[in-house]
């Protein structure tokens, strides 16, 4: 079975260095906070461009740290509108609802499957604070467009770059297009962890220092509490593991590429749509984190694929407002969103990938009829 995503080969080319990080973290007899968290915050703020960086517990902490530090900041309120697209993974709405703000979902273009920029300024009301923009599959959203909108507006700006570490644009990288980025680092993202983590990214001094308390129980010094926080920190033991995979990062994401590249020039199947790339001058404003393709017949295809020795998966099978979480729009119809969601399948995408298998994955889409 050629696997979706082999994560233990991927971890196994850094076994040493792994190994090596994780002693040293032993051996220091401090097992939250400290030099290598520290550390680690300072070498992704340089890999994103950013001044700042906070080391967190998880990706939709990341989000929910910068919403709710925006509130103690006095630039959000209870029931201010936050636009986020409509066909996000469930995490960015749930961090803009966590803080009693209101999402609002507006449709992606179907082409690129980002939040569809010509729709925002329509979804604009006198409570809307901000954008949320996510880069859904690891390919950048327009920020271009976004910004300018968020400028003629005096919106905020928040990144979900989740699923884009490296992705770049002009020499500006995820993470530094807007007012503060959270990322996931989830073992399965191109930056991950050996388990839940995630940071911010900001180059706004006081919202660093904000988020620097909320994530510990709202103090900057122990037993001295600024804000009802939370317990969100990234353990150093993961920060150590982070700091020897991001130097192979734009490496890791290299690999992908060429996978990716591979899928887009062999597969030759009209009953498959094909993913598209926004800047195709500039490969580097995608960085793969997933390669998905979308079909009419998905359930008969991932079946077909599965009996060929090929293991998909579906990214996302239900969209936020049909899940019984926010049963309250469950009424509502995003035709663009729900279309996507019943129709794409994730081939397999990983550095380790071999060409062999890229080979027959390509041979076997070719092959298939709806």
């Amino acid at each position: 079975m050629i696997p979706f995503l082999d994560l233990k080969k991927i971890n196994e080319q850094y076994r040493e260095e792994i190994l090596q990080s994780f002693i040293k973290f032993l051996d220091t007899g401090s097992y939250i906070g400290g030099e290598e968290l520290e550390k680690f915050e300072h070498d992704f703020s340089n890999h994103c461009g950013t001044k700042y960086c906070i080391g967190v517990a998880n990706g939709l902490d990341a989000l929910q740290l910068i919403l709710r530090a925006f509130i103690e900041k006095g630039r959000l309120k209870k029931n201010d509108e936050i636009i986020v697209p409509a066909n996000t993974y469930i995490a960015s709405i749930l961090s803009i609802s966590i803080n009693q703000l209101n999402p609002i979902l507006v449709e992606p273009k179907i082409s690129t499957y980002n939040i569809d920029v010509d729709l925002i300024e329509k979804a604009i009301t006198p409570k809307t604070k901000a954008i949320m923009a996510v880069h859904l599959y690891g390919q950048l959203a327009d920020m271009q467009s976004i910004n300018a909108i968020a400028k003629k507006y005096n919106l905020l700006v928040i990144e979900d770059a989740s699923q884009a570490h490296g992705a770049e644009k002009k020499e500006i990288k995820a993470g530094n297009f807007g007012d503060a980025s959270g990322f996931s680092l989830y073992p399965g993202k191109n930056l991950g962890a050996l388990g839940d983590s995630g940071a911010v990214t900001t180059n706004d001094k006081e919202l660093y220092n904000i988020i620097k308390a909320l994530r510990n129980y709202g103090s900057h010094k122990k037993y001295y509490n600024l804000f009802k926080g939370m317990n969100s920190r990234l353990d150093p033991l993961q920060a150590g593991i982070l700091r020897v995979k991001l130097k192979y990062l734009e490496k890791e994401n290299e690999k992908k590429r060429q996978i990716a590249q591979n899928y887009l020039k062999y597969i030759d199947n009209k009953d498959l749509i094909l993913p598209m790339i926004t800047d195709p001058l500039n490969n580097k404003s995608h960085v793969w984190h997933l390669f998905v393709l979308r079909t009419k017949s998905r359930e008969k295809l991932e079946k077909y694929l599965f009996n060929n020795g090929i293991q998909t998966l579906i990214h996302y099978p239900v969209p936020p407002h049909k899940q019984r979480a926010y049963k309250e729009w469950n009424h509502r119809s995003y035709p663009i969103t729900e279309k996507i969601h019943s129709e794409v399948l994730s081939l397999p995408m990983s550095s380790v990938q071999k060409i062999q298998d890229t080979k027959k994955i390509i041979e076997c889409l070719n092959r298939w009829k709806m």
